[in-house]
């Protein structure tokens, strides 16, 4: 039986590839050498490189900084871009330390677009459109208002809070008083002087 399976084998070799049963298998010899040679030089590049992937993502993280109070201009430097910074994002004004989920905000991922912006509109709308990347909420329906304010409690449940948004209007009110705060202490530019060579029109003599 074993013997008439392989006279089946040879002669179909022969008919299929045109060689001879030895021949054949020399060529399937060295096919099968030359595929594990290059198996194993790419195999080993990719062994080398995953404990290296490896060990950079289970270092351990710094700790939260503490930003204070920002602009929006300067809380675009944390978008991820430079690795030495920490990945910051807003919600509501609050600024969180996003860092330790750098594969969901960092670049690349898929909410990469909202680092560095307080993203209150696109995250109430899930939205990732440009105009949306802002802290306004205004016109937004109860439903959207209730899934921002989810987001807020994730937010504040997993990340620490490290400092506040500045908006342009506060800036500008706190200019107008320290402007103003002079103006109430001095005499004011309008209030008539009196002094000893002008005297009051009340006590001025009258023409006889």
């Amino acid at each position: 039986m074993a013997v008439e399976l392989w006279e089946t084998l040879k002669e179909a070799i022969a008919v299929y590839t045109g060689l001879s049963p030895a021949t054949f298998f020399t060529v399937l010899a060295l096919f099968l050498a030359v595929y594990y040679v290059i198996s194993g030089l790419f195999g080993s590049s990719d062994q080398y490189q995953r404990p290296r992937e490896v060990q950079e993502e289970s270092q351990p993280l710094p700790p939260p900084v503490q930003v204070g109070e920002v602009t929006e201009e300067e809380l675009k430097q944390y978008d991820g871009s430079d690795p030495q910074k920490p990945l910051l994002m807003a919600i509501k004004g609050q600024i969180y330390d996003v860092s330790q989920s750098r594969v969901f905000y960092g670049p690349g991922g898929p909410y990469a677009l909202f680092a560095g912006k307080d993203a209150s509109r696109a995250l109430a709308k899930m939205s990732f459109e440009e105009k949306d990347l802002t802290g306004d909420v205004s016109g937004l329906g109860p439903f959207e208002l209730e899934a921002l304010q989810d987001w807020e409690y994730k937010f504040m449940s997993k990340y620490v809070k490290v400092g506040t948004v500045r908006q342009p209007g506060e800036a500008a009110e706190s200019t107008d008083r320290d402007v103003a705060k002079p103006a109430e202490d001095g005499p004011s530019e309008s209030a008539p002087i009196i002094t000893e060579e002008a005297p009051a029109a009340d006590h001025a003599p009258k023409e006889e």
